[in-house]
């Protein structure tokens, strides 16, 4: 079945916005909801990727804006949620994919060496960018008494990793505890707020050979489903959590590894 063939549009009606979306795993998730019927507004701090990925969706029929956005600064984020109330009229759906991590350049370094500003940067688009969406999205669901945050976290904030992945396992683990203490915040607002933990994935366009074997060796070590993890494996679950299926899940954490990690 391919993404424009679902025979159910679960999100029919329903506006998602997707930070991050114009690449990799964001895209993914961007192509999934629209195929599900949702209009999409993909929020992409590279306008030029972010508009692509709309006119794909666009040229195959679904609904679909692009809107350049860096998510942790305040005004921009503002601004992207005003222009998605004005093209679909509300918004029902934030996935919160936009991350800094491959981005940032990465010194190998000790934990006491670290930059104060690699550090803070990281922190300010996993972290503060993430609840500046919520918080902007948040006053338009709670006048409709509906609404679903999803935020993404990673399955390495549950093994840990050092080096230079502090920052990012740090950034990381912290979603957990926000999304538990949004649910309970916003609960009584009909707002559900669930968080998905992905394991490592393979998620450019056109993987190399190379990267390739290297995902399955990891596979093959490290999981109860030994095969490379795709954003393909994830979708699913983020449309579960987009739609009335999951409305009575929330403050959750749910791992997609294959089994890499167990709880």
């Amino acid at each position: 079945m391919t993404r424009s063939e679902f025979s159910e549009k679960r999100l029919a009606g329903r506006t998602a916005i997707v930070t991050g979306g114009g690449y990799g795993i964001g895209k993914a998730y961007a192509h999934r909801l629209a195929a599900e019927g949702a209009q999409v507004v993909v929020a992409e701090l590279d306008g030029a990727a972010g508009e692509a990925v709309a006119k794909e969706l666009v040229a195959g029929g679904l609904e679909a804006i692009a809107v350049q956005t860096d998510v942790g600064e305040e005004e921009s984020v503002v601004e992207m949620v005003a222009k998605s109330i004005g093209a679909f009229g509300k918004v029902d759906v934030l996935v919160n994919n936009a991350a800094m991590f491959t981005r940032v350049p990465v010194v190998n370094t000790t934990a006491e060496g670290l930059s104060f500003e690699h550090f803070e940067k990281v922190l300010r688009v996993n972290v503060l960018g993430s609840w500046l969406c919520a918080r902007t999205v948040i006053p338009d669901m709670r006048k409709r008494q509906y609404g679903k945050i999803i935020n993404i976290s990673s399955g390495t904030a549950f093994k840990g990793s050092g080096g230079t992945m502090l920052q990012y396992v740090t950034s990381k683990s912290a979603l957990f505890g926000f999304t538990r203490s949004l649910a309970r915040t916003v609960g009584a607002d009909g707002i559900r707020v669930n968080c998905v933990a992905p394991g490592a994935t393979v998620a450019e366009d056109d993987p190399t050979p190379e990267q390739l074997e290297r995902a399955q060796q990891r596979a093959a070590l490290e999981r109860a489903l030994a095969k490379v993890e795709t954003p393909e494996d994830l979708v699913g679950i983020v449309a579960f959590l987009s739609s009335g299926d999951s409305d009575f899940i929330t403050g959750q954490t749910i791992v997609v590894d294959g089994g890499a990690f167990m709880h």
